[in-house]
């Protein structure tokens, strides 16, 4: 009996501590959703208020930036470089805009380039650029 016991003991201790792991293992490879601009969203700021944003996080590859304004009202690109210094968006970049409203956009290991392309909007102060790390292996 006392055998039946420690062995049941064991096979539970051994299953508790497998969730425990991967309990864990979730909880650290999580990755965070970043709402653009706070409670005031993705709206005209002034001129470098989401690069400001940006600088007070802290962000991972795979984590995701949530775009919140009123539909119609923007749009956002991932742009590079060169489209963020000058406002302007290739085709294939314009292919895809996304301008729901309540648009999620997964971050990529490096420096993340964003503008509205509504005219006058990006020169305006509607884009931001976000220093992404690569995640962290545990």
């Amino acid at each position: 009996m006392k055998a039946s016991v420690a062995s049941n003991l064991a096979v539970i201790s051994f299953y508790l501590l497998i969730i425990g792991f991967s309990s864990i293992s979730v909880y650290v490879n999580a990755s965070r959703n970043h709402i653009v601009g706070g409670d005031r969203g993705w709206r005209f700021p002034s001129k470098s208020s989401y690069n400001i944003w940006a600088l007070h996080r802290s962000f991972a590859a795979g984590d995701t930036l949530h775009f919140k304004y009123s539909r119609g009202a923007h749009n956002i690109v991932r742009v590079d470089a060169a489209g963020y210094r000058k406002c302007k968006v290739s085709a294939t970049e314009s292919a895809k805009a996304v301008s729901s409203g309540s648009d999620k956009i997964l971050l990529k290991k490096g420096i993340n380039y964003f503008i509205c392309s509504l005219p006058g909007h990006c020169a305006a102060g509607m884009k931001m650029k976000v220093h992404v790390k690569k995640k962290k292996a545990h």
